[in-house]
């Protein structure tokens, strides 16, 4: 079940590592540049005199065109190939990076529009890599590839966060933190191209004849990253529209997905876990400077910690769920429901430990650090399964789901400046928001999650069916009955009764 081909020889890398290891450094690189923000805007409100609710609409700006380029970004990369997004996706957002002191030091509203430019570009990067990993990896390695992707996450603010604070406290100012245009002489033409280049030949190394993963999933890689995962079970498409060339989406079934429990779990799990999610991102920095006095030199590396730790356990977690799932056999959806339960439980309690219990910096420290090591299982939940219950559109899914994370982000972190203002920087306020947020995330996903998808109209294998009959009798009467099934293939229960009307109701199991 290895990512390596069997006949691996030396000077040989498969292209599955390749685009795993390009992915990992696309991740690490957007969050080193969108979390650098929550510790220089520390340095910055000192020298502008910004207050909360300032630092709130600068911070939150940035989701506003996250936002905006979700849905476009998944919808691109599933028709066009997520390598090409994810090329001109990085050139955007390194680009506003770059440009984020002088918009600073001309005023507030050119700091605000660089961080929405500046969320436009990093709003197609998860879209683009998902849609890439549904396509390049089989199911039994994608909690692995998708759990190594969000680790990333953390390993860009782990590692920016630190050298963010040495940065901002050393003669350079907080303006190197993002790095002077002035010694920057910005991408090439060469680079340029080769970021956006694709060829049309395939690789037949990376074909599935030397891909040994014991899957049933037949893999055909090409450059232009068409490449597709057919299978006798695909949950989407009817097999007259799965082409054996391509995988574009011609149509997209909105109706169908957005009318699907599952889609819907995957919304508002990401919905509810966003509030915490990038509440935490953007303001525990300042609550360890404000809340428990941590020196300024030193509150990068409390928030780093943390992360440090959500990457070991969240790689383990991965292996962990491919382990249950494909050797022990578990049940997909309970590994995904039980995961989520220990990650959003494990991380709500723990706020509410630091609101009510922590009275010193060390406990802060060590009891957040450790609801991130419970933290760190959920992302083998909501994370991986738009990929298993709906391959084909994995990158609209993320798209959907990350543009329903993107609200709360955008609103939630301005409104906690805006109620730290208002109370006094009641910081028990905030968390306990967080904590009741993260509740509902893991209520909604554990009710509404469910395995596979079957978006192609056909009745389902089994279900809970309620169907209505008219009868005619000879003496001209007619009777109205209802029968139920339980369990019973749809496709029987039309030959035994073929006066059935449709369904007047349906559970899918």
């Amino acid at each position: 079940m290895a990512l390596i081909p069997s006949n691996w020889r030396p000077g040989y890398i498969p292209k599955q590592i390749i685009t795993i290891i390009l992915c990992i450094f696309a991740v690490i690189i957007s969050y080193a540049d969108r979390s650098n923000m929550s510790i220089a805007i520390v340095y910055m409100a000192k020298e502008f005199n910004w207050d909360h609710s300032i630092q709130g609409y600068i911070l939150s700006s940035f989701y506003f065109g996250y936002f905006a380029s979700q849905i476009i970004g998944g919808v691109l990369a599933d028709k066009f190939g997520g390598r090409r997004v994810l090329g001109v996706a990085a050139a955007t957002w390194t680009l506003f990076t770059l440009l984020t002191p002088i918009s600073a030091r001309i005023n507030i509203y050119c700091l605000i529009l660089c961080r929405i430019c500046l969320g436009i570009g990093e709003g197609a990067c998860f879209p683009s890599i998902l849609s890439l990993i549904s396509k390049w990896f089989p199911p039994e390695e994608q909690s692995r590839a998708v759990s190594t992707i969000f680790v990333s996450i953390f390993i860009g603010m782990a590692i920016a966060m630190p050298i963010s604070n040495m940065l901002g406290s050393s003669q350079f100012g907080w303006a190197s933190i993002f790095c002077d245009p002035r010694d920057y002489s910005g991408i090439s033409k060469e680079e340029l191209n080769w970021i956006l280049e694709s060829k049309s030949s395939f690789y037949s190394e990376d074909n599935i004849e030397n891909y040994q993963s014991g899957s049933r999933e037949n893999i055909m890689i090409t450059d232009d990253d068409r490449s597709i995962l057919q299978n006798e079970n695909d949950a989407l498409l009817p097999k007259n529209q799965i082409s054996s060339r391509h995988h574009d989406i011609h149509k997209i079934p909105w109706k169908l997905i957005l009318s699907r429990r599952e889609v819907w779990a995957i919304l508002l799990g990401q919905f509810f876990n966003a509030w915490g999610y990038f509440i935490l991102l953007n303001w525990l920095p300042i609550f360890y400077y404000e809340y428990f006095h941590v020196d300024i030199n030193l509150i990068g590396y409390y928030t780093a910690l943390p992360y440090f730790l959500y990457i070991i356990m969240g790689l383990t977690s991965g292996y962990i769920c491919d382990y249950a799932i494909h050797q022990l056999k578990i049940r997909v959806l309970t590994v995904r429901r039980s995961v989520n339960l220990i990650g959003t439980l494990g991380i709500a309690i723990s706020l509410l430990f630091v609101t009510y219990l922590a009275k010193t910096s060390l406990q802060g420290l060590l009891t957040i650090t450790i609801g991130y090591v419970l933290y760190s299982f959920q992302v083998s939940s909501i994370n991986v399964s738009q990929m298993e219950i709906a391959p084909k559109y994995a990158g609209l899914i993320t798209g959907l789901s990350n543009t329903c994370g993107a609200v709360p982000a955008f609103f939630g972190v301005a409104l906690t400046g805006w109620i730290l203002e208002i109370t006094g920087n009641d910081w028990s306020i905030i968390w306990s928001m967080c904590s009741l947020f993260y509740i509902f995330e893991a209520l909604f996903f554990v009710c509404l999650a469910g395995g596979e998808l079957n978006l192609s109209g056909k009745p389902p294998k089994y279900a809970i069916s309620i169907y209505h009959s008219n009868i005619n009798h000879n003496n001209g009467m007619q009777s109205y009955s209802i029968i139920i099934f339980l369990g019973v293939p749809a496709r029987i229960a039309k030959t035994v009764l073929p006066e059935l009307r449709t369904p007047m109701i349906k559970l899918f199991l």
